[in-house]
């Protein structure tokens, strides 16, 4: 059994990692640390968990966990391990953006390898540290990897996505309460997600003389989790090409499926699933993304790592059903 520490316990991506880890066969949990809520019990803070557990978050740190999970906001994962230091024998995933970016994946030593196990799974297996991919980018590039893959990006990529109000985390802003979300959308950061730089960093491992543009607009839904992108771009084949492509780009993905019918949200939340769907309109193809923000965009991949990085089979304890009904 793996015994797990968890640094930033009381966000949304904490609480679904620690409902993940409790029912994972291979795991214990040994702390989760949050300065904050010291000596409270964990479902005093994450209410879904009363009855599973009596474990109290921890103002103490284990420096020799197996595995090191960083649930903290962008900028301080970095922070903390660069006043803490772990085993060199503790593995860290990282769900932060401290370092999915080339030009950041290196910090005293460690080499952060990035965490998407579509397009770099024997790279996971022999890593130590990961860099778990953000929600939007893992929704985003599992729509357009096949493509850059087989060299077939030719111009501009357009991207509409959609996100519940969980990726805006727990703490509240104008856009975030219930007066302002409910029976409402909006856009938000209209070409300049922090997102962009995962997608175009990958397009680019795999096709490197793409130099057209990524065009991304992101929205707010008026519901809780789980995100819906559609993507275009210019493509010369047949959808049926386009379908071969991409059934054998993920002929080995345990997660990632190409669906023959049009794609709705509620066939992935609360899983750890994207679904994809293929569709021609003159020279231009559609891909449809879907997954639930929480797991495969944050700690179901999280965990799908840490099976990767120990040998476990990848699906152990993230086989989950939608709630679909």
């Amino acid at each position: 059994m793996l015994k797990v520490g968890i640094i930033g316990g009381a966000g949304y991506t904490a609480g679904e990692l620690i409902r993940l880890l409790l029912n994972h066969p291979k795991t214990n949990i040994n702390f989760v640390y949050s300065t904050s809520n010291a000596g409270n019990k964990l479902y005093k803070v994450h209410q879904d968990l009363i009855g599973s557990t009596e474990i109290k978050f921890s103002s103490e740190i284990n420096k020799n966990v197996d595995v090191l999970f960083l649930c903290l906001g962008h900028g301080n994962s970095k922070a903390f391990l660069e006043k803490n230091s772990f085993s060199n024998n503790t593995k860290i995933i990282d769900l932060s953006n401290d370092f999915r970016l080339t030009s950041d994946k290196n910090l005293e030593g460690k080499e952060f390898v990035y965490g998407l196990p579509e397009l770099q799974k024997e790279a996971i297996k022999s890593a130590k540290y990961i860099a778990n991919p953000g929600c939007f980018a893992t929704a985003l590039q599992l729509a357009i990897l096949p493509l850059a893959a087989n060299g077939l990006l030719k111009k501009d990529i357009h991207i509409n996505a959609v996100t519940g109000a969980t990726g805006a985390g727990t703490s509240l802003s104008a856009t975030t309460h219930f007066t302002y979300r409910d029976n409402n959308f909006s856009h938000y950061k209209a070409f300049t997600h922090q997102h962009l730089g995962e997608i175009n960093q990958t397009i680019h491992q795999l096709q490197s003389n793409y130099t057209d543009d990524v065009i991304f607009i992101p929205n707010r839904g008026n519901f809780s989790r789980g995100i819906f992108a559609t993507v275009y771009t210019k493509y010369n084949g047949s959808v049926n090409d386009a379908k071969k492509i991409y059934k054998e780009f993920y002929k080995d993905a345990a997660f990632t499926f190409i669906s023959d019918d049009e794609i709705h949200m509620k066939q992935v939340v609360n899983t750890n699933k994207c679904l994809l769907h293929l569709k021609k309109y003159d020279n231009k193809l559609l891909i449809t993304s879907t997954i639930d923000n929480l797991l495969k965009g944050a700690s179901g991949q999280a965990i799908q790592n840490l099976n990767l990085l120990f040998g476990f089979e990848e699906t152990t304890g993230i086989n989950l059903k939608a709630n679909y009904f």
